[in-house]
């Protein structure tokens, strides 16, 4: 084998350029001739006295000969690719036996078992469940529609798998594609040529067609699962930068919901429906005011929504629920059901309470009352599981206040320790403004020395009051529903919080690496379609009893692999078998709740 440099002439402008090829010599009856094994293209870079070198590695790997020199690491990683090319275009598909899975047509062959080895192990399990579910909702379909070519479909889907199987940034993304997965091949393409440019503009080309994408995926999935649009779920999260964030008009400080008060910010709005699909995202700037963000999202939907025979029903936090937007659902003819942004207050005395959760956990009780004041009725719950918790961070933040008041009352006989009488009541006015959630339960009184103005003691003990402890009050305009049903609805608010949280925390949110606006719009359009893949697979193997979170899942699918097998024929030729390893227990169980084949992808063998 050797490279060949070949000179080329552009007819367009005449400019020279050069490619390169990997020749090998043959005699055929005509006498010797060369064959071209493999164009190297025009981007081939490699100096050119290491040509030789290159060349005698490929065919060591291809006739499975193990040097007894140490070849330059660049050296090695093209020998490899070069040679896994060759291999594969010589290849044939294994043909299995006619309604059989797993057995193939015997093949029986010499072999001598010393030579056996397994080289390019990747990762299969996670990527075989992703790319089939793509496939359900036809993304691919879509973007070919939209104009995207061969290779930036199979990029996107690249793209969107790592997203959900290894989230990183898109330079991570890159390096997993061509090095650890075996995505391409159950794309059966090629991504150890693809260029690091070439992922991002994969976001961009996706953000041009936002819209199409998001209306397609949500009728796939009316469609697909059998959905009906009669509740939408809002809610914002927001995530931080890596960075200054100066290129980025959002970027914004503002409350972050990570605790990153020291970097800039920018908000995503999401809109589900009942069962937890995502229908529309929106990016705004960091320091959004959740309230304001509620028309623009919904307005979104006015067109999907008004062709159905009743608007759907919209579902709050207190975040959303101002009056304003309470207004602005009313003026639009939606019914909803918020949390309530009033004061905890006990539920009335006289309230019939029922019991809508009963579990090991918890025993939630609700009761009716109607507001002639809103034309609402109203839903006051109690859990005895939130009881409990809040009145156990209530007695965290009454033990650290009355240490600190402690703190304060022996510095009245401490040397040096603050005992003016103004400087006291200051200290202990930061105090309450510190421990605030608590501060206005305790009664405090200074004993003052009025000759010397000086604090002599302070005496601190609680107050009576209300036990709002475990009580939170729903509002609602559905004067229809009862205690279990508007309970039931409202309590599919906390699906969008498992939501944020599975996209944070397995769908690599947090953080941002890109300092560009639209950059960074991509970068979180791409973790929003693969939520939508995510929620599909939950959602299908929850009809099947299995709960596992993602992260659970990926882990053990991370575990099936494709790998070659090499061994030598007793004739000195080689064989290279590229299959998946057997599909364990635990996979069998996700594929066949899946309705997916055990072995993903296809077997290859090359004789040479």
């Amino acid at each position: 084998m050797f490279i060949r440099e070949v000179s080329h002439k552009d007819s367009k402008n005449n400019l020279e350029y050069r490619t390169y090829k990997l020749v090998e010599a043959v005699r055929l009856e005509r006498g010797p001739r060369q064959r071209v094994l493999l164009n190297l293209g025009s981007a081939f870079n490699l100096p050119k006295e290491q040509w030789k070198d290159l060349a005698n590695r490929i065919e060591d790997h291809i006739c499975g000969q193990k040097s007894l020199i140490e070849y330059p690491r660049e050296v090695e990683k093209l020998a490899r690719r070069y040679a896994s090319k060759i291999i594969n275009r010589q290849a044939s598909v294994v043909v299995k036996k006619k309604g059989s899975e797993f057995e193939c047509i015997p093949d029986y062959q010499t072999v001598d078992i010393n030579s056996v080895e397994n080289d390019q192990p990747r990762t299969v399990g996670a990527e075989h469940v992703v790319y089939h579910t793509m496939k359900e909702l036809e993304l691919d379909k879509k973007l070919k529609e939209l104009g995207f070519n061969k290779p930036g479909i199979e990029t996107t889907m690249g793209v969107i798998t790592g997203k959900l199987v290894d989230p990183g940034s898109e330079r991570a993304t890159h390096f997993w594609l061509q090095e650890i997965s075996g995505i391409g091949e159950l794309l059966e393409t090629d991504f150890s040529t693809l260029s690091q440019y070439q992922v991002y503009k994969v976001s961009d080309m996706l953000l041009k067609h936002k819209k199409d994408i998001e209306e397609h995926l949500s009728w796939k999935e009316r469609n697909l699962f059998r959905l009906e649009e009669r509740i939408i779920l809002y809610d914002l999260t927001n995530t931080f930068f890596e960075g200054t964030g100066k290129y980025n008009k959002k970027a914004r400080f503002g409350h972050s919901k990570d605790k990153r008060k020291d970097r800039p910010l920018v908000t995503m709005g999401l809109v589900l429906d009942g069962d937890g699909f995502p229908r529309r995202s929106n990016i705004f700037e960091g320091n959004v005011s959740e309230p304001t963000t509620l028309d623009v999202m919904i307005k979104d939907l006015s067109g999907a929504a008004s062709s159905s025979l009743m608007k759907p029903l919209i579902v709050l936090d207190a975040g959303v629920a101002t009056k304003g937007n309470i207004l602005w659902l009313k003026e639009n003819g939606y019914t909803y059901i918020v949390v309530s942004r009033r004061k905890k207050k006990e539920a009335p005395a006289y309230i019939n309470m029922v019991t809508v959760r009963e579990n090991d956990y918890t025993v939630v009780r609700a009761g009716l009352i109607s507001s002639k004041e809103n034309d609402e009725i109203e839903l006051y719950c109690h859990s005895t599981e939130k009881e409990k918790k809040e009145k156990s961070i209530k007695s965290l933040f009454q033990q650290r206040f009355e240490e600190e008041l402690g703190k304060v009352q022996r510095a009245l006989s401490q040397k040096n320790g603050t005992k003016r009488y103004e400087k006291v009541i200051e200290r202990i006015g930061r105090l309450k403004e510190k421990y605030k959630r608590i501060a206005h339960r305790y009664g405090i009184t200074i004993a003052r020395d009025t000759q010397t103005n000086k604090a002599t003691a302070i005496k601190w003990q609680q107050k009576g009051g209300e036990n709002t402890n475990g009580i939170y009050c729903l509002r609602t305009n559905r004067k229809d529903l009862n205690e279990q049903e508007i309970w039931n609805i409202y309590n599919m608010l906390t699906d969008i919080e498992e939501s944020f949280r599975s996209m944070k925390s397995e769908l690599g949110f947090r953080p941002v690496h890109h300092q560009k606006e639209f950059r960074v719009d991509g970068h979180l359009f791409i973790t929003f379609l693969a939520y939508h893949v995510l929620h599909a697979i939950r959602f299908k193997l929850k009809l099947k009893g299995i709960h596992h979170s993602w992260e659970t899942l990926r882990t053990f699918l991370s575990t099936q692999v494709r790998i070659t097998t090499t061994m030598k024929r007793k004739d000195g030729k080689m064989i290279h078998i590229r299959k998946s390893s057997r599909a364990e227990l635990f996979h069998q169980e996700i594929y066949d709740a899946l309705d997916l084949p055990h072995q993903p992808g296809k077997i290859v063998r090359a004789i040479l």
